[in-house]
């Protein structure tokens, strides 16, 4: 018997080089044991670790779940994060007059009845959807990208119940999976201003994802000029392209608060973050 060679080393979870911008990424993991996170991500968990207790309580007493999806990005093999949190609570407006619904391929509309509820939604079977699944779904319908959403065949619905009890098994068997394709995800930086102390945290934003085929048009269209913006704004919605109202949805009021970048994926500088640089803001430069 001849076996040697090089011991294969795992990392501790421990502070890396903060990426920002687009990148297209493979899903790896899904909630990973400890186990998982020294097999499938190579990160050795501290003994206190709690990276792994995702089953939690709300305020208001509801359980709650965090799903952390990982993913690999095709080329550098970096690792990133995107978080999800389900609340097992029914999803309303503020004022309580509207009530969310989803229907059984993960596609959420609202309405204040259930009759009056668009035609297209109610033809296949639905219900009232909880806190956290609108966005959950989102990225699971992109993930799963091979599935045919205009089959009325098709089905894409998890087991609530067994959720809240943090059994994503079904989930996880789709990992590597006939439906599953590449992603193109957000690298964020998340700052945080506690006590005159400044830290800053790798993030993605989880509110919007694309095909993969999707990243090229960020590499011929240079997004962040106002020019181009204002020509999305001025379009109406049904003319949109995916990755366009990725784009507005992105910039918008209610966007990304975090910061980014519409470029492909690089090497974070803080000095390019206003919220985190020490530099004066020119008054007359770009940044104005």
């Amino acid at each position: 018997m001849n076996i040697g060679g090089k011991k294969r080393e795992t990392s501790q979870f421990t502070e890396t080089q903060k990426k920002v911008g687009l990148f297209e990424g493979k899903v790896i993991a899904i909630n990973p044991s400890v186990e998982e996170y020294k097999e499938v991500l190579n990160m050795e968990l501290k003994e206190d670790s709690k990276a792994t207790e995702y089953l939690g309580e709300s305020q208001d007493g509801n359980t709650t779940l965090r799903v952390d999806f990982w993913l690999e990005e095709v080329k550098s093999k970096d690792k990133f994060k995107v978080t999800f949190f389900l609340e097992d609570k029914e999803k309303e407006n503020k004022d309580q007059t509207k009530k969310q619904y989803i229907n059984n391929v993960g596609t959420c509309s609202w309405a204040d009845d259930p009759n009056n509820l668009p035609k297209w939604f109610a033809e296949r079977d639905y219900r009232v959807a909880n806190a956290g699944e609108e966005d959950f779904y989102s990225f699971v319908k992109t993930w799963l990208g091979e599935l045919d959403y205009r089959d009325a065949e098709t089905t894409l619905q998890l087991d609530w119940k067994k959720l809240m009890k943090g059994n994503l098994k079904d989930l996880k068997s789709q990992v590597n999976g006939e439906y599953c394709t590449n992603v193109v995800a957000l690298a964020t930086i998340k700052t945080v201003i506690k006590e005159d102390e400044t830290k800053e945290y790798q993030g993605v934003y989880n509110r919007g994802f694309l095909p993969a085929y999707s990243i090229k048009q960020f590499r011929v269209v240079d997004f962040t000029s106002p020019s181009i913006l204002s020509g999305l704004k001025g379009k109406k919605s049904k003319d949109l392209k995916p990755h366009e109202r990725f784009v507005l949805n992105v910039t918008g009021e209610y966007g990304c608060k975090d910061f980014f970048i519409l470029k492909e994926l690089k090497d974070y500088n803080p000095e390019d973050n206003m919220v985190s640089s020490d530099e004066p803001m020119s008054t007359d430069g770009d940044d104005y």
